[in-house]
């Protein structure tokens, strides 16, 4: 069954003085023309009040909540000519092997040629599942993350695999290589994160920011062609960029990541050394425990590869 969700932001220092349709776009992840739907349809308040111009300019620490009504949403298009790799699949649920730089779902500036057009030409069922601009999605990985992704088929799979997703269930595990000697052999990191005061596009630790707990473990130390660092990680929670923003602000930014700090010479990488290898989960028609795994794709194999004692 779909739902609407509601969303509430504060206005840090980046957004101030922009429009409150442009706000609602961005935190909501819709279209422009959806977004003027939702406030004219009086979805949205700021401070508390109705607001339904979305020309209306933002204050600083303004507070903006938006209700997202579950009818919403544009429907994506099946595109077959997006490829679809699939590490494991039933009649409930499909774990897709994303490639890197594949966005999940349409989403502001992601209309088209997203994992979702391409998961509709092959799975047309999903159209029905979940929430209608992105069917069967309970979670996500980010645009440049490589891997492992869990997808409901049925709306009783749907609605089993996001209770286990809200309750922590599902063990999700990433390999990040990471700049620096990891001194501790595994560790926790529980920052709360939320959206960057200075650049809304990024994500910081903030202290209104939503609880986000992240397990790591060293599987290896290398000295060349710089200190770097192997490290397996599992989320505990799922926030937007959580294991990057983590990483960085324990001082070990991820390999390849330009966007917070692990762009460096000594790699030939242009995208975060980030990949979702393993996911384990119960089943949410049989209860079966199921585990899907994922090898590193090439590019990152071929970082990989370069490093050594």
């Amino acid at each position: 069954m779909t739902t609407e969700r509601t969303i509430s932001e504060h206005i840090p220092s980046a957004l101030v003085d922009e429009r409150l349709d442009r706000i609602v776009a961005l935190v909501a992840e819709v279209s422009r023309s959806n977004a003027t739907q939702i406030i004219n349809a009086g979805e949205v308040t700021v401070d508390g009040v109705v607001t339904t111009v979305g020309s209306t300019r933002m204050t600083l620490g303004a507070t903006v909540e938006m209700t997202i009504p579950a009818a919403i949403n544009e429907h994506p298009r099946a595109d077959p000519a997006v490829k679809v790799p699939v590490a494991y699949e039933d009649a409930h649920l499909i774990v897709v092997n994303k490639p890197a730089d594949l966005v999940v779902h349409p989403g502001a500036g992601n209309q088209d040629a997203t994992l979702i057009n391409g998961l509709l030409a092959h799975y047309p069922e999903l159209a029905s599942v979940g929430q209608p601009q992105r069917p069967g999605i309970v979670h996500r990985l980010d645009k440049t993350t490589s891997g492992l992704l869990l997808v409901a088929r049925t709306s009783q799979a749907y609605e089993e695999l996001v209770k286990q997703m809200s309750a922590h269930e599902p063990e999700r595990i990433y390999q990040a290589l990471v700049w620096g000697s990891v001194e501790a052999d595994n560790g926790t990191i529980d920052a709360p994160i939320g959206r960057s005061a200075k650049n809304p596009t990024r994500m910081t630790i903030v202290d209104r920011g939503r609880r986000s707990v992240t397990h790591y473990q060293v599987s290896k130390r290398f000295a060349k062609p710089g200190k770097t660092s192997l490290l397996e990680c599992r989320l505990e929670t799922g926030r937007t960029h959580q294991i990057r923003v983590h990483l960085l602000a324990i001082g070990h930014p991820i390999v390849g990541d330009r966007t917070y700090h692990g762009h460096r010479p000594g790699f030939d990488l242009d995208r975060p050394f980030l990949h979702a290898s393993t996911l384990r989960f119960r089943h949410p028609i049989t209860n079966e425990r199921i585990e899907a795994k994922a090898t590193l794709p090439e590019d990152l194999d071929h970082a990989l590869a370069l490093c050594s004692a």
